[in-house]
């Protein structure tokens, strides 16, 4: 169903352009089986508490052909985006020179991470009660971790002061915003004749480290700081109710009228072993507060003349 920009449904109604949100999960312990992936859920929780939702997620191994043609599909989408893992300095650490070979630029040592990176090694050195020791072979290898794609701007780790890194996405092509929290710039040579916007214009993608505990405050610092135009409290919300004894194909006339009459997305979710409810549907709607309420009352009687057994009802905003 095709929704119009002033529907309840469409991304852009409530969310002024609302851009689309997406996740790229870095690593081979994922895809192995040898973690489990917390991310997926955290980032849809966190982006539902502002009133956002994520569009779509992406997991990548370490194979560095495969993480640049992933993060270069990213910055053309203009979507802004969120990369985990991949950006320590170890020879499994591939993510921040493949972001730089998808924007064609190169590595340098961004300034600020530098700073907060030799001020970690000094934490470091008065923690184990050591000499601080910069030029030391381990300590000057840490730096690497503040090598960013040229124009990159830092996001802060309050758990160790490592920082991540985010760039921005041209119109048009991918590229690095020199001023990410200004404007959006005109084209100029460093864009190559392409349309530049800054990255809470437009999009781009947000690297932080595979560890819950460092990336979750740096999602969530993403959010508040350049997105937080676009939070909405009570925007969306979902009901439905556990159906027993039907089958999809006999309830899809309801749902289509359902869609067809209200400003709503109804759903269906089958079971067959669910460890309360058995084998059932959880069948619902889901949209604006205000149309979700009268589009179930409609759901609710329209399922009556199926004269079957229903279960509890179940909201979630």
């Amino acid at each position: 169903m095709t929704m119009p920009l002033n529907s309840p449904l469409h991304p852009e109604s409530a969310l002024g352009l609302a851009p689309r949100f997406g996740l790229i999960i870095v690593g081979d312990e994922i895809l192995s089986g040898k973690r489990s992936d917390k991310h997926l859920p955290k980032v849809i929780e966190l982006l539902g508490a502002r009133g956002l939702q994520l569009d779509y997620a992406h997991y990548v191994g370490d194979d560095p052909a495969r993480i640049t043609q992933t993060l270069k599909r990213g910055f053309e989408s203009g979507d802004v985006i969120f990369s985990t893992g991949g950006i320590g300095a170890t020879p499994d650490d591939h993510t921040r020179q493949c972001a730089a070979k998808a924007l064609g630029v190169d590595l340098s040592l961004h300034p600020e991470a530098q700073a907060l990176i030799l001020e970690r090694m000094q934490d470091i050195a008065r923690e184990k009660k050591e000499p601080y020791e910069p030029t030391r072979t381990d300590n000057a290898h840490r730096l690497n971790m503040g090598l960013f794609p040229a124009g990159a701007h830092i996001i802060p780790n309050p758990y160790n002061k490592i920082p991540g890194f985010f760039c921005a996405s041209f119109a048009g092509g991918a590229g690095v915003d020199m001023r990410a929290d200004g404007p959006p710039l005109g084209t100029n040579a460093h864009s190559g004749g392409r349309e530049l916007h800054s990255v809470s214009e437009r999009g781009g993608i947000y690297f932080v480290p595979g560890f819950p505990v460092m990336a979750w405050p740096m999602i969530e610092w993403v959010l508040e700081t350049k997105y937080s135009q676009w939070f909405v409290q009570d925007a969306w919300m979902e009901q439905s109710v556990i159906v027993f004894g039907a089958m999809e194909a006999t309830l899809t006339p309801l749902m289509e009228d359902i869609e067809r009459i209200h400003a709503v997305k109804v759903f269906s979710l089958p079971s067959v072993d669910h460890p309360e409810y058995g084998r059932h549907i959880e069948l619902g709607v889901k949209g604006a507060p205000d149309a979700v309420a009268i589009a179930f009352a409609a759901l609710r009687a329209g399922l009556q003349t199926f004269l079957l057994r229903l279960g509890p009802e179940l909201v979630r905003r």
